[in-house]
């Protein structure tokens, strides 16, 4: 009874040790995060033209302007809305095609890179490598580059977006991949089935929904960032803010009317994705049993 006891002291002063040395560790980390993050910003407000203090006042100067502005001349709204409906539909068809083409690519990378699915198992810390190299490029690097070589337009930002989305999807699709059963790949192979159709009949009918919940998500960020690339000149909307703000005054009104036309196209496409999502995730919702 006695070493049952002191069994247990020892265990619960080692247990309160590693909570003290892990309070610790955090400590030191958050301390050390905090003091980058206070230097970071020390740095670049003396780099700054200005600095940020000393313009803080200002920060909503240029969100009055474009309200007080929009309106002013309400009236004409619903014209640019029409005007800049195609651009919108440019964004979203950038980010559509995009994203097809990121996840197709996504899925492959995904499947070559997961223990007991590999193709090859060897090349397994090679493809967690490409996945790795293909989400640490922002896409508007990527962007920069593509549109010196191939010139603005809907294309370079295309091929960049899906490029990232290849990256980042792939992780996902990864560990999902890692949650399926290899017990259908067994029954698939034993049978002499290829590579091709151990995964396309053995593993994709397991992990689909995810992947199209994960796609789905992933569209709802690529509608922002090629919004975003439309500013370097990738086409879409985002050019078409940029050339309503680049004018100044007298033009806020259509930059009013972009924001609107943006935003509410976020809204909708997450609202209409968070529910599909929902649906492919937890299966269609309970009804009501009448009594």
């Amino acid at each position: 009874m006695a070493d049952l006891t002191g069994g247990v002291g020892a265990l619960r002063a080692d247990y309160m040790a590693l909570t003290r040395r892990k309070r610790m560790m955090d400590g030191i980390i958050l301390a050390i995060f905090v003091a980058l993050m206070v230097s970071g910003f020390m740095i670049a407000d003396d780099r700054n033209a200005g600095g940020f203090w000393s313009g803080l006042h200002r920060l909503f100067d240029f969100p009055k302007e474009v309200l007080g502005e929009a309106v002013e001349k309400v009236d004409t709204l619903p014209a640019h809305f029409v005007k800049f409906f195609p651009s919108l539909v440019e964004t979203i068809n950038i980010a559509g095609a995009s994203t097809l083409i990121g996840a197709l690519a996504a899925m492959v990378l995904s499947l070559l890179s997961t223990r007991g699915m590999a193709r090859w198992p060897r090349m397994i810390p090679v493809f967690r490598r490409i996945m790795d190299i293909m989400r640490a490029v922002p896409e508007i690097v990527i962007a920069l580059v593509l549109i010196f070589v191939m010139g603005g337009g809907p294309v370079p930002a295309m091929i960049a977006i899906a490029f990232h989305t290849a990256g980042a999807l792939g992780k996902l699709f990864s560990e999902v991949n890692e949650n399926a059963s290899l017990k259908p790949v067994e029954g698939l192979q034993s049978v002499g089935a290829n590579w091709s159709q151990r995964m396309i009949l053995g593993v994709i009918p397991q992990v689909s929904p995810n992947y199209l919940s994960y796609a789905l998500l992933r569209f709802e960020i690529n509608i922002r960032a090629s919004a975003i690339l439309g500013f370097v000149g990738a086409g879409g909307i985002g050019y078409e803010l940029k050339n309503a703000m680049s004018w100044g005054k007298g033009q806020y009104d259509e930059a009013a009317a972009i924001f609107l036309l943006l935003f509410a196209t976020i809204i909708v496409v997450d609202q209409v994705s968070s529910h599909f999502r929902d649906r492919l995730t937890h299966g269609k919702t309970d009804r009501k049993v009448a009594a």
